[in-house]
């Protein structure tokens, strides 16, 4: 807290209950939406640019992804997305596939998601598919060149 946000809390005449008051972070929200035509991208980017904190919109109709900057709530932005447009919006469930260990595992791989992308394994119905099996990571370490008693054939 700066030394100005300090003395204005100190000389606040604005009514209120407290004058400890929380002020939203800036943020950036992905949120996943179907967009077939450019209407439903203008449609999506002016429910969004409405909002009140709101300060950039992205909308990339190929990913069906809406990029949100501002001082806004991600539930905020989902529900508005949902009410003023009448289509399915959710978070966006998908991170690069180089950050996922495994990323070819039941319940990670997507085929709906955008070249490059994965589920995100975060989530705990999909964690426990992603982890490799005992004999997974037997067969993986049984040629590495990194184990001093792997089999080598050449």
């Amino acid at each position: 807290m700066g030394a100005l946000d300090h003395i204005s809390e100190l000389f606040d005449c604005s009514s209120g209950g407290s004058k400890l008051k929380k002020r939203k972070q800036l943020q950036t929200v992905e949120v996943k939406v179907k967009m077939d035509c450019e209407g439903c991208e203008r449609k999506v980017k002016k429910a969004v640019e409405g909002m009140k904190g709101v300060n950039q919109v992205d909308v990339d109709r190929k990913a069906n992804k809406v990029t949100v900057v501002g001082y806004v709530e991600a539930s905020k932005v989902v529900a508005r997305i949902a009410h003023r447009t009448g289509k399915k919006a959710e978070l966006w469930p998908y991170v690069p596939y180089d950050v996922v260990e495994h990323p070819y595992a039941p319940g990670v791989y997507d085929k709906k998601a955008p070249s490059g992308y994965v589920r995100n394994t975060d989530d705990p119905h999909y964690s426990h598919l992603a982890r490799a099996s005992s004999t997974e990571v037997r067969y993986t370490t049984a040629f590495s060149d990194e184990n001093p008693s792997a089999c080598v054939v050449m």
